[in-house]
């Protein structure tokens, strides 16, 4: 099946949690209910084929018996096999460049033999920005697609056999994660930066935390940065490599393999500064989700969006309401009165204390709604299976077949 030149396109560049989310509420409730809904295709472009249950990373890099791997990783276009031929088409491909002037976005498509083909520009009716974002690490999500991620995946379990001294750098629920599953796993070391770990949970969660990952074998480093590896392609193009690490305080560690788990860049370099914030995400109004200074039908959603903290709870609080509006817009872009096609959906961040941090296979720390949950609680729901149980639903739309 081909983009048709001949419809009008919704394009959802991103085909992980939020652009799928979207894709599915958008193809239930939105497109159906349109003055001519086979006027319209909807296009989702991602880099690659599969999706994946990108939290359970931490534990899924260590071995491939870790997670049933057809549930941590699902076709994304047998995801869709279930629409109306011609209602959507899906492109592996990586966006290259947006001109919302003239509301058309570049896309390097990919080939089946994995090479790439030249540019195609595709003119959209309206358009979802779902890019995500990329961590330096290679291990810990797609950098590319999941035959890279797997490959990387590949190389480290080889190294990690024989690794004796292991540092990861970042304090946050992922590199607290990755230390609190290696440490499990064969007793290695980590080092953090930061003045505390897990800076979105309160101190005492922290400190709990820090309590799990000792009895793990893991060492934490409070208030101290890498300033300098050596190779310095080790951790990032190179996941299995030995290196020298240079610390802010003037030590230095030679360990036999260093994961940066130091936040996640914005996928977003396609897109106009104009269009960014000066952290790299889409400046998107916080309550419409629409895209500031992008003109008519611009809409962004995930890690890539300033509208929130980057957050899988919060993308799932977003899609109704950036489906709602994407709806109204088109309605309105249809014809149909600003009576008739309702008023905007608002979306309003619970701000609240939420976050959930498995370490190793049995413990964990966290709180949600502003409430300390128990490390039982807190395995049951995450730890178990880094919230593969909740990926079969959203993958297939199954989540989002009632309109909320």
């Amino acid at each position: 099946m081909s983009i048709a030149n001949d419809k009008k396109k919704i394009v959802i560049l991103g085909g992980s949690y939020g652009g799928i989310s979207t894709a599915h509420y958008l193809l239930k409730h939105a497109v159906p209910k349109l003055p001519d809904p086979k006027s319209y295709q909807l296009v989702l472009i991602s880099t690659s084929l599969q999706t994946m249950c990108r939290p359970a990373a931490p534990r899924a890099l260590i071995s491939d018996a870790m997670f049933p791997q057809d549930k941590l990783f699902v076709s994304i276009p047998e995801s869709f096999a279930q629409y109306a031929p011609g209602s959507f088409v899906f492109e592996q491909g990586t966006a290259t460049a947006l001109d919302h002037e003239n509301k058309t976005v570049s896309v390097l498509l990919t080939k089946s033999d994995d090479s790439t083909s030249d540019e195609v520009k595709i003119a959209y009716h309206a358009l979802v920005i779902s890019t995500g974002a990329s961590t330096p690490s290679p291990l810990l999500g797609f950098t590319r697609d999941e035959t890279a991620l797997k490959t990387s995946w590949v190389a480290f379990r080889i190294a990690l056999a024989e690794a004796k001294h292991i540092v990861v750098a970042g304090g946050g629920a992922s590199g607290v994660e990755v230390a609190g599953e290696l440490g499990e796993h064969l007793n290695g070391r980590a080092g953090y930066g930061g003045a505390r770990i897990l800076p979105y949970l309160r101190p005492a969660i922290a400190e709990t935390a820090e309590m799990y990952l000792a009895k793990l074998g893991v060492r934490t480093l409070h208030n101290t940065r890498v300033t300098a590896v050596v190779p310095a392609a080790a951790g990032t193009e190179e996941v299995a490599a030995n290196a020298t690490l240079t610390l802010d305080n003037g030590e230095t560690l030679r360990v036999d393999l260093y994961i940066p788990a130091t936040g996640a860049i914005p996928n977003t370099t396609f897109v106009s500064e104009t269009l960014r914030c000066p952290d790299g995400r889409i400046n998107t109004d916080a309550s419409t989700l629409r895209v500031v200074g992008a003109g008519e039908r611009v809409y962004s959603i995930g890690d890539a969006s300033s509208a929130a903290r980057p957050a899988i709870h919060n993308i799932a609080s977003m899609v109704p309401v950036l489906c709602a509006n994407i709806k109204r817009d088109l309605l309105l872009a249809a014809g149909q009165s600003a009576q008739a096609a309702g008023n905007d959906r608002i979306f309003k961040e619970d701000t609240r204390e939420t976050q959930l941090v498995p370490i190793g296979r049995s413990k964990g720390v966290g709180a949600a709604m502003g409430m300390k949950f128990p490390s039982f609680l807190v395995w049951l729901i995450k730890g178990r299976d880094y919230w593969l149980w909740t990926t079969g639903n959203l993958w297939s739309g199954k989540q989002w077949t009632k309109e909320s």
